[in-house]
């Protein structure tokens, strides 16, 4: 896959400390940066939300009303937690 630039700001303070980070362990800037973005979208892509979502294309208008017109219907009740169950996807 070809690499391609990417340009952002970041506090002075934040690029400080990763500096000192990156030196003491023998890394690029670059790398630190690679390896937490790497980290992050991991965990991301780990998060049941993610993987319930990711493939489910964009609900319609009217969809998008019902659903919402449903959720706000609930009371605190309605959302009380009564069992649990654990399954892995």
């Amino acid at each position: 896959m070809a690499a391609r630039a990417l340009n952002f700001k970041m506090d002075e303070a934040i690029i400080t400390e990763m500096k000192d980070v990156a030196g003491v362990y023998h890394m690029s800037m670059t790398d630190l940066i690679k390896e937490a973005i790497m980290e992050k979208l991991t965990a991301l892509k780990s998060d049941p939300f993610y993987r319930l979502t990711v493939r489910v294309e964009e609900a319609s208008a009217e969809e998008t009303e019902e659903i919402l017109a449903d959720i706000e219907s609930l009371s605190d009740d309605d959302l009380t937690i009564v069992t649990t169950k654990r399954f892995t996807v």
